[in-house]
């Protein structure tokens, strides 16, 4: 298996495109990429306070709240209230979009494609997780928690660390808490 270890200790804290918060990026595609040209990214966002979100035209995104009470999302005029943890919500980046905080600070982990370049998947999972990217695409395996394993391996994961592979056999990780998969596919 060819899989790539992104340690959470390792990001850097960079302001949001419209200078509202800080954004971690876990991994993107092509790598290096600016934020007006990706394939795909994905990122921790601390929100802090209520405010606007950037617009992405041409982007769809998955939002999903991994820390606090969670968001009142207004996308495009319309209240999206997001105050589950660990359920994926998704909503285009072209609209306005607004987040009112529900209960303090949250952190999201934010998924982006680029609308037909790049199709995303985002499940949350607990337990034994088989690691399949399909053919052209990856597959991006978040820690939630502390002591994901990756089966056959001594490589485990901690808090937000994360395992990217374009394999389409990659292996299997076993969490010991929950993890976020995100299956990412061409067009």
């Amino acid at each position: 298996m060819t899989a790539r270890v992104l340690r959470a200790a390792g990001r850097t804290a960079t302001p949001w495109k419209n200078g509202g918060g800080v954004t971690r990026e876990i991994a993107a595609y092509p790598e290096g990429a600016p934020m007006d040209a990706f394939d795909w990214r994905v990122s921790l966002a601390e929100v802090t306070e209520d405010g606007p979100f950037s617009a992405f035209p041409g982007v769809d995104r998955i939002l999903t709240v991994v820390e606090g009470a969670g968001m009142d999302l207004m996308v495009d005029g319309e209240h999206h209230i997001v105050d589950e943890p660990y359920w994926p919500h998704d909503f285009p980046g072209d609209p306005e979009t607004g987040g009112t905080l529900l209960g303090g600070p949250v952190v999201n982990l934010n998924v982006m494609c680029r609308r037909g370049r790049t199709s995303a998947a985002v499940a949350v999972v607990r337990g034994t997780v088989r690691l399949s990217a399909p053919p052209g695409g990856a597959v991006l395996a978040v820690a939630l928690e502390d002591g994901a394993v990756l089966d056959g391996t001594e490589l485990e994961l901690d808090r937000y660390d994360a395992l990217l592979t374009r394999d389409a056999a990659a292996g299997v990780l076993r969490t010991h808490g929950w993890a976020l998969l995100v299956t990412l596919s061409e067009g």
